[in-house]
C-alpha cells in the first residue's frame, strides 16, 4: 500500500502543507471547517489504489499551512490564488476537484476564477 507523503510548498506568498499519495491523474481534495488534510486520509489511499494521485492541502490558516494575521487575507481570491499557486508549484495543468463543507465553496469559486483547463464534473 502507498504511504501518504508530506511536503511544504510555497504558493501565493504562503507556505502550504500538502499531503499526497499515488500516481496518475491528480485529484485535489479540499477540506472545510474545522478540518485538515487528515479528513481525506482514507479516500486518498483508495484513490491511489485506483490509479490516481490524491493531493490534500491544509488550506490557508489551517494545520501546518501559514496563517496570515489579517482577516483581509482570507478572501475567496486569496484561497483560489493559493490553489492555483499550489497547482503551478506542483506542475499540474489539469485536476479533478473534490470538496467537503467549505470545500465545495472553494471548488466552485476556483471553477469560476481559476485557470482554463479545469476539468469539472
Amino acid at each position: 500500500m502507498d504511504k501518504i507523503e508530506h511536503a511544504t510548498v510555497r504558493a501565493n506568498g504562503i507556505n502550504m502543507h500538502v499531503a499526497s499519495v499515488g500516481d496518475g491523474p491528480e485529484v485535489l481534495l479540499l477540506h472545510g471547517f474545522p478540518d485538515l488534510w487528515y479528513t481525506w486520509r482514507h479516500q486518498m489511499l483508495s484513490l491511489a489504489s485506483l490509479g490516481y494521485r490524491a493531493i490534500a492541502p491544509d488550506l490557508r490558516g489551517y494545520g501546518d499551512t501559514d496563517a496570515p494575521p489579517s482577516a483581509a487575507s482570507y478572501t475567496a481570491f486569496h484561497i483560489v490564488g493559493d490553489l492555483v499557486g499550489l497547482l503551478d508549484a506542483l506542475g499540474i495543468e489539469r485536476v479533478f476537484l473534490v470538496g467537503t463543507i467549505l470545500g465545495p465553496s472553494w471548488r466552485g469559486t476556483f471553477a469560476c476564477l481559476g485557470p482554463i483547463g479545469l476539468r469539472r464534473w
